[in-house]
């Protein structure tokens, strides 16, 4: 990929060339941000913020993947989730990671050293999430971790609650959403590209489902931020929503 350099108060910025300049240059005279985006799933939670991060040159972290991997943890090693005792002992034997993944030009979860980014993305992963992230003790575990994460800001963190419990003092947040079906039919072609064909009723039910307990949970539940900005991404291109939000990053640190 072609790159481009650019040279300000005797720094050097080496960015590739659908990098946008005026915004690296606001980066460098400015105290970066947190950018907060909450919503659904299956709205392009993930793929934008990931974007959006590359472009700003912004850590992402997924928190979604956090709590996947949490789940995975659990149905491999028996966990019952109605045991609080059984629950807080496996937490403290999970350690999740990022770890940059140059053949594929983002990050893989890795769970206690393992990398499981192709495992977590399942569907039987799917329909254990939402159980898993809504139990108080594996919440407050995992909001400590992005918390922790996100302490030095020039972060993209997308998730349910990012905006409402992780970072309510985020400077820009933004809420996802997309019509069910939709949803469902951008789901099933990211399974089908990772050969698991499923049927879109099922996959439709699946996020019937985790959309009530997300919203309905005690603990982190998922809502709009009362200053957060609604984007329905239904009929938005990608570059659409990553333009979106960049704009709101680049009118923030504007002052506008």
């Amino acid at each position: 990929m072609k790159r481009r350099v650019c040279f300000v108060k005797n720094q050097t910025f080496t960015f590739y060339k659908n990098t946008r300049i005026p915004t690296l240059l606001i980066l460098y005279f400015m105290q970066k941000i947190i950018i907060a985006l909450d919503g659904h799933s299956s709205c392009g939670k993930s793929t934008t913020a990931k974007r959006v991060a590359s472009q700003l040159g912004y850590a992402f972290i997924d928190t979604g993947a956090m709590y996947r991997a949490v789940s995975l943890y659990f149905h491999e090693h028996h966990i019952a989730l109605t045991n609080p005792h059984e629950v807080d002992e496996a937490l403290k034997k999970i350690q999740i990671t990022f770890h940059f993944n140059e053949l594929k030009g983002k990050s893989d979860t890795y769970l206690n050293g393992l990398n499981v980014e192709d495992e977590i993305r399942k569907m039987y992963i799917s329909d254990l999430v939402s159980e898993v992230s809504a139990i108080t003790t594996v919440r407050k575990a995992m909001v400590a971790q992005q918390q922790k994460m996100g302490k030095h800001k020039g972060i993209v963190m997308d998730g349910r609650d990012i905006g409402t419990k992780v970072f309510p003092e985020a400077e820009v947040k933004v809420f996802m959403t997309a019509d069910s079906v939709i949803r469902a039919e951008r789901r099933q072609k990211e399974l089908l590209e990772k050969g698991e064909l499923i049927d879109l009723d099922e996959i439709l039910d699946n996020l019937k489902k985790r959309d009530v307990m997300d919203s309905t949970r005690e603990e982190g539940p998922l809502r709009q931020a009362e200053d957060a900005i609604l984007m329905d991404t239904s009929f938005m291109t990608l570059e659409e929503q990553v333009d979106f939000v960049i704009n709101l990053h680049d009118k923030k640190l504007a002052g506008k």
